[in-house]
């Protein structure tokens, strides 16, 4: 019989922690040929999440739970579950129930019934979203397309059900700055693609602010992709291409008698355009020198506190 592992990145869900088990209780209620286990992932809350979970786990012994010592983030909590979890199958789900559990049973199909080794969920609308967010994650999305190898794909989701050989893979990467939508994409294996239409969160607010998701995207990106070290490098040279023919036009005029308008404001504009341009490459490059010290340190990727 096979072992489907649902894995539950938790932080501050104190409020949606039954409305999650009450549907997924309905699921494996109705997929009776498979087994069950449920890991959910305290990732550091600040509120009753692990006590709910602790509560849940009395009543049903298919839960297990991991708890860190502090916040580690979504995608260590994903990584720990990832880790420890003993299904020939794992799923990877948020608790607030925008993934939605009853498409579990449609995905499994799919993995049996055909030639994939997962399938992931993929947002066809962005329904209840700011628009302003929206706009600036399709963008990212299009952008990751053209500057990464990695198959990152608009809409995509955490969610999605992986066969054993693939969460092994993903296993196998232990590096410190993850970015799992490019690590699902960059270890390959055949992917069938489930659209649904967005679901608003069953209660609760949302963890990722503005502020959080951009970044986040910035970390996507240097984590896949050297473009922005290559954009840096040719600027600069054209720059000093522009600079050289410059000179040699103010050479020839001066040699040729021409006199040229001398000001200081066009003088100091050139300069801070120029100085602005440096420290933006300076930035690009220490972000990809932060990110490889950050790897050097070889820090554990989260520390468990507890676990049950």
């Amino acid at each position: 019989m096979d072992k489907i592992s649902v894995i539950v990145p938790c932080f501050n869900e104190e409020k949606v922690m039954h409305l999650f088990y009450t549907e997924m209780k309905l699921v494996m209620k109705k997929m009776t040929t498979t087994e069950f286990e449920i890991i959910f992932i305290d990732d550091g809350s600040k509120d009753e999440t692990l006590q709910r979970i602790k509560a849940l786990k009395e009543k049903d012994n298919r839960i297990r739970y991991i708890s860190f010592s502090k916040n580690f983030g979504k995608e260590a909590a994903i990584f720990a579950g990832l880790e420890n979890s003993t299904g020939n199958y794992a799923v990877i789900m948020d608790a607030d129930l925008q993934d939605p559990p009853y498409l579990l049973e449609e995905m499994y199909g799919y993995l049996q019934k055909e030639d994939y080794d997962s399938v992931a969920a993929r947002r066809v609308t962005r329904k209840g979203e700011p628009k302003l967010r929206s706009f600036f994650a399709r963008r990212f999305y299009h952008l990751m397309s053209h500057i990464s190898k990695a198959d990152v794909v608009d809409g995509a989701r955490d969610f999605r059900l992986m066969k054993r050989q693939m969460v092994d893979a993903i296993i196998n990467m232990r590096e410190y700055n993850r970015f799992s939508k490019g690590i699902f994409g960059w270890v390959g294996f055949k992917t069938k693609w489930l659209d649904y239409e967005n679901v608003e969160r069953a209660a609760g607010e949302t963890k990722w602010s503005f502020r959080k998701l951009l970044f986040y995207s910035f970390d996507g990106i240097v984590a896949f992709s050297t473009i922005p070290l290559g954009i840096a490098s040719f600027s600069g040279l054209f720059l000093c291409v522009v600079a050289f023919i410059g000179i040699i036009v103010v050479m020839i005029r001066h040699f040729a008698g021409v006199k040229s308008a001398y000001g200081w404001s066009s003088t100091a504009c050139i300069i801070l355009f120029l100085s602005g341009f440096q420290l933006f490459c300076m930035g690009v490059l220490g972000q990809y020198v932060a990110k490889t010290y950050l790897e050097v340190k070889n820090r554990p990727i989260y520390i468990v506190k507890e676990q049950g």
